[in-house]
């Protein structure tokens, strides 16, 4: 390892030295296999009419991008860095290829029609009994359509993620800033991390776990499912809860934010 470090670090030199092509030909072979390591990530979590060697190609487009901008005079990890360039090439090419079935569109919209009518109705978050009843379907149905939206989602390239560290970072924490920091960016930053916090505090002791172990420890579904002694289709259903309730919270911050 710390000799493969080393031909790395020499490989910067020249890279960013004399815009070598050899050099940046080899960082691409040398950071190869984390590429394979995040899209397997986003893979496992896709229908199974996507390629595997597709989502490859896309992080790869990413990994030579951040290659190209990565200043490893910054006190940043490459492997941070490239990261969140990799995952956000592999969902954008994603997104691009519309690969949604229409059917999992429509049962979504369904499901936040029928989620919003009653949380109206009844003042609080419906259950999934209640939610099952209003679009009339059984629980088995509705768990069933948990899974297909939970596999369909495309995660924003902006949405807060977990890097090697454990340190909570954004798409936009790795762009470089050429101006002087907004104050008011900055405090709004800060609310919405002191927010989320707030909010994963409020979850289920059942849906902290399921969000810890899912994003921290980065067990699959069935992994979890072990640790609870529950069904993976259980396990999908905490964590698209958990997820639903953090984002209503986000939502909510927003318009707190358009409307003060």
């Amino acid at each position: 390892m710390p000799d493969q470090e080393a031909l790395a670090n020499e490989l910067w030199l020249n890279y960013k030295s004399n815009d070598d092509a050899y050099s940046k030909n080899k960082l691409i072979e040398i950071y190869a296999p984390y590429v394979k390591y995040i899209a397997r990530r986003v893979y496992e979590k896709l229908p199974p009419n996507v390629e595997f060697d597709d989502l490859v190609s896309y992080g790869t487009f990413g990994l030579m991008d951040a290659i190209s901008k990565f200043d490893p005079s910054k006190n940043v990890k490459f492997k941070t860095y490239a990261g969140v360039r990799i995952h956000g090439a592999i969902i954008d090419c994603l997104r691009e290829q519309n690969w949604v079935p229409r059917s999992v569109v429509q049962k979504s919209k369904e499901l936040e029609r029928a989620k919003s009518t009653l949380n109206s109705r009844l003042s609080r978050e419906a259950n999934d009994e209640e939610l099952a009843e209003e679009m009339g379907i059984t629980i088995q149905d509705l768990r069933k359509t948990y899974s297909e939206i939970r596999r369909s989602q495309v995660t924003s390239t902006d949405d807060i993620f977990f890097d090697d560290d454990n340190r909570n970072s954004t798409r936009g924490d790795f762009i470089e800033d050429k101006t002087v920091s907004n104050p008011l960016e900055v405090a709004e930053k800060s609310e919405i991390k002191e927010l989320l916090v707030d909010a994963i505090s409020s979850l289920s002791e059942r849906e902290k776990l399921v969000i810890s172990l899912y994003y921290f420890e980065e067990l699959t579904l069935k992994e979890i499912g072990k640790v609870l002694s529950v069904s993976d289709s259980r396990v999908s259903q905490l964590h698209t809860k958990a997820v639903n309730r953090l984002k209503e919270k986000l939502k909510n911050f927003k318009e707190e934010i358009l409307y003060d």
